[in-house]
């Protein structure tokens, strides 16, 4: 066994994280559902939305069985809907392709929806002792640092080069690769961290390259960032009796699947919206709030809320993929984070 991995694994036995709830079950169905949960988002965050979603659908048989349309609901709040759908696709494809039993090979598992390379290798390591390394970011920034990596992990001559180290330092046993995997992520999002790393308490910190170097803080290598476009829009809040009118957003895109205000790329557009629900409706006119900005991964948007207190419903305003809901549901429904925290201020202000 390579010293790095065994300075890891008796590091782990003391400092590594314990208890988490997918922790030490080898149940594949756990183990997937939490690293996709993981990916891009932390662990604080991810610990309840884990439990509920495991509540509702405790196996991989249940989930592929349910509509997508019961899965989003657990996963609002949690960005990068993506996943979700994903997460879906391959519930069904596990238990119509493999009965119910997840691949046990990292190779085939990463043939299914939404799993990609490390993902697979950590389930393959965690639940069946297969020896293939994982590279998600806690290990890239690791790595790099460990062994002075130069370039930006994200190209792919730099992850490459990533991959092959990660490999030549697993144990050598497969009955180790549990204890090292939890490690090597463990060592990653806890001391060997993006910004003030705490390198007193590293295990590896007498061999490592960044260290010695006074590197620490240029390695790995930043991608070069382009400024975000700001994109704008307007959402319409119509409001009926405690009642919010939303809109089925198509499965791809911007909250792909999930429920939302009916949006608009301008004020005349809104108007004209408006008109086609007949002559004599509404009788209120819409009132802008203040304008809130959402940072996503490849743009930022800016959009103004504009509210509108019906007396009537008007009978021309649901298209088929709209529907009216209650603003005391607001907990249960489909819907991104920022627009649940708008209607939520509404409602409170209504009330």
């Amino acid at each position: 066994m390579s010293d790095f991995a065994r300075r890891l694994i008796a590091w782990q036995r003391h400092h590594g994280r314990t208890g988490l709830p997918w922790q030490g079950q080898g149940d594949p169905y756990r183990v997937w559902l939490s690293e996709i949960m993981l990916q891009q988002t932390q662990v604080v965050t991810v610990v309840g939305y884990y439990t509920r979603f495991l509540a509702r659908f405790p196996t991989v048989v249940e989930l592929a069985g349910a509509p997508l349309a019961e899965v989003m609901p657990l996963w609002a709040g949690l960005g990068y809907y993506a996943r979700a759908r994903n997460l879906h696709a391959c519930a069904v494809e596990v238990v119509r392709q493999h009965g119910g039993c997840f691949p046990r090979s990292a190779g085939q598992l990463a043939m299914l929806p939404g799993i990609g390379r490390s993902t697979a290798a950590a389930i393959a390591a965690f639940c069946f002792g297969e020896r293939v390394p994982i590279l998600d970011g806690n290990v890239k920034r690791v790595l790099a640092r460990h062994f002075g990596i130069e370039g930006d992990p994200s190209q792919a001559a730099v992850e490459r080069t990533l991959w092959a180290q990660a490999a030549q330092l697993l144990p050598a046993r497969a009955a180790q690769m549990p204890a090292y995997t939890q490690a090597v992520m463990d060592l990653g999002a806890t001391v060997c961290t993006r910004t003030r790393p705490d390198c007193v308490r590293c295990p590896l910190r007498a061999r490592c390259v960044a260290l010695r170097d006074s590197r620490v803080d240029t390695l790995p290598t930043r991608r070069a960032r382009k400024a975000a476009p700001l994109r704008h829009a307007l959402f319409l809040v119509a409001l009926h009796k405690g009642a919010v009118l939303l809109e089925q957003r198509p499965p791809d895109g911007l909250w792909g699947g999930l429920l939302s205000l009916p949006q608009f790329e301008s004020l005349d557009a809104l108007r004209q919206s408006l008109r086609a629900w007949g002559p004599a409706m509404p009788s209120a006119t819409p009132r802008p709030m203040e304008a809130r900005r959402q940072a996503f991964t490849h743009f930022t948007l800016e959009f103004v809320p504009h509210v509108l207190r019906l007396a009537r419903r008007p009978t021309r305003a649901a298209e088929s993929a709209s529907r009216w809901e209650r603003l005391d549901a607001l907990e249960s429904l489909a819907l991104p984070a920022p627009l649940r925290t708008l209607l939520l201020q509404v409602r409170d202000d209504t009330g």
